[in-house]
């Protein structure tokens, strides 16, 4: 075996990520490694390539034990990764972020030369004097593979290397990622995709929940025995929350009130291209109606959250229909960069909400004083409304948020991961809020990349894969495969009122 990972154990306080999960690979080869949202694929990875010091277990080089104190211990012994968050830097030009981490004085005119010849001997086209912030997703992928394989890697580590690629870079990357495993090197390929698993990989190995349930040879495996090595046995599913009905079930009916209420969020057939011409989202449809919950499932790089800045007004969709309320709250999955000004006190970040449709001047009184209403009506604990937003715990900025979008009592409002990194408690906290905004008469959309928290909250489910849209049964196993793609979907422009639970 070239690498092996025996046993690896990893917590982070008392999430354990990791629980003595285990990972062969043999020179030569592609091996996939497949697992859902939060399964440990990345958390893995990190302990091969040195970022991470396992709890327990074993590393092995050859066959010798091996010991990683950071990612330079890695590239040192051949092993590369390039992950799915790409670490350039825009300003510079592709010659020196290859340059960036070696040793010895940095002379342009040779680290152009060596990108060069690294180009042309790998098939990876690259302009070393280009500046990366100009490159297109794709081109700055090969960068990174470049820059590793300067640093002579033998082993490379590709993090979701196509979730962001358009489908001809999808096929040029991954035919090049074949023949530098039959070159002799060796590549670990984490993915969502099972098709690009079966169809360039050797072996392939499955996580769920922090432990490997699957290993075996891409030529014995098929759609159907991953996607049940992946999803697992529903039956054994446990709550989000104690107290709570089990993953699978929806929270509870609707409220009476408005079984039969009307359409308030709407997409019919709506497409979005990116910069690069990409369609994140393909002819999607979904209604969501007044009073219910409706939940959006789907591996990371389906176009989930273009999707849900289009219903939000962040993004002006390209064709079709999209329908929205004028009042809409929008909480984003990251907090810091897109909710909050941290920087600010809290009563300046509750004047944000409706910043941009306001006239005349401003009464901080008057904000201080409904800034504190918000505080105590959504227990977001800190001194008052004068305090940075900077101060206050993840758990209680994002209360704080969720309380802004509902000031003033939205017609809709749509939340991108409401629990990511929060406790018990404050996750408790965010769903009670998402339910009453729903028994308020409000139309909730929330998509989590934690699939038990969206059964947990959902009247209805729809999941996205590769930019379309299809309404599932709020079951386990149903989105499972949905999102896998290896379900048989029906037509979410069939999902009407009708249909509703």
């Amino acid at each position: 075996m070239l690498l092996s990972l025996e046993g690896i154990t990893q917590s982070f306080g008392s999430v354990r990520a990791l629980d003595a999960a285990s990972l062969q690979l043999r020179p030569g080869t592609v091996h996939a490694l497949l697992g859902e949202n939060g399964a440990g694929k990345s958390t893995l990875m990190r302990v091969a390539f040195g970022m991470l010091t396992p709890d327990e277990g074993v590393l092995r080089w050859q066959g010798q034990p091996l010991t990683l104190r950071s990612p330079a211990d890695a590239l040192a012994r051949g092993i590369g990764m390039v992950h799915q968050h790409f670490s350039l830097v825009p300003a510079m030009t592709v010659a020196e972020n290859v340059a960036l981490g070696g040793h010895g004085r940095f002379h342009p005119r040779e680290a152009a030369e060596r990108v060069r010849a690294l180009a042309e001997r790998t098939g990876l086209a690259l302009d070393p004097e280009a500046r990366v912030g100009s490159l297109s997703v794709g081109a700055q992928q090969r960068c990174e593979i470049v820059k590793a394989l300067a640093r002579d890697a033998r082993l490379l580590i590709l993090d979701e290397p196509t979730a962001v690629l358009a489908p001809a870079e999808a096929r040029e990357l991954l035919g090049w990622v074949r023949r530098f495993a039959d070159d002799g090197h060796a590549v670990v390929l984490i993915t969502h995709k099972l098709q690009d698993a079966l169809s360039t990989a050797d072996d392939i190995t499955v996580l769920r929940r922090g432990r490997t349930v699957y290993t075996g040879a891409a030529s014995a495996s098929s759609t159907a025995t991953l996607t049940e090595a992946m999803l697992g046995d529903q039956s054994t599913s446990q709550p989000l929350m104690p107290g709570e009905p089990a993953a699978g079930a929806p929270s509870r009916a609707p409220s009476a009130g408005h079984s039969n209420a009307g359409v308030v969020l709407r997409l019919e057939n709506a497409t979005w291209r990116d910069t690069r011409e990409v369609e994140q989202v393909r002819q999607a449809s979904l209604v969501v109606h007044a009073g219910e919950i409706v939940g959006l499932a789907a591996v990371e790089g389906s176009g989930q959250h273009a999707l849900l800045r289009l219903l939000a007004g962040r993004l002006v969709a390209q064709r079709g229909v999209v329908e929205r309320p004028e009042r809409v709250g929008f909480v984003p999955e990251d907090r810091h960069r897109d909710a909050l000004l941290l920087d600010a006190p809290l009563f300046e970040n509750l004047a944000l909400r409706g910043a941009g449709t306001r006239t005349g001047r401003m009464r901080w009184a008057t904000w201080r004083a409904r800034t504190t209403a918000r505080m105590q009506a959504f227990d977001v604990r800190a001194a008052n409304g004068d305090v940075m937003a900077r101060t206050l715990s993840g758990g209680n900025q994002q209360k704080f948020v969720l309380g802004r979008e509902l000031d003033e009592q939205p017609d809709a409002l749509i939340v991108e991961n409401p629990s990511r990194g929060l406790d018990i408690r404050a996750t408790a906290a965010v769903q009670d809020a998402l339910r009453e905004a729903r028994d308020a008469g409000a139309a909730v959309l929330v998509y989590s990349s934690d699939l038990d928290e969206v059964l947990t909250l959902a009247d209805r489910v729809y999941v996205m894969h590769a930019g379309q849209v299809v309404a599932v049964p709020s079951d386990r196993d149903a989105v499972g495969r949905a999102m896998l793609g290896v379900a048989e979907p029906h037509s979410a422009a069939h999902d009407d009122a009708g249909s509703r639970t």
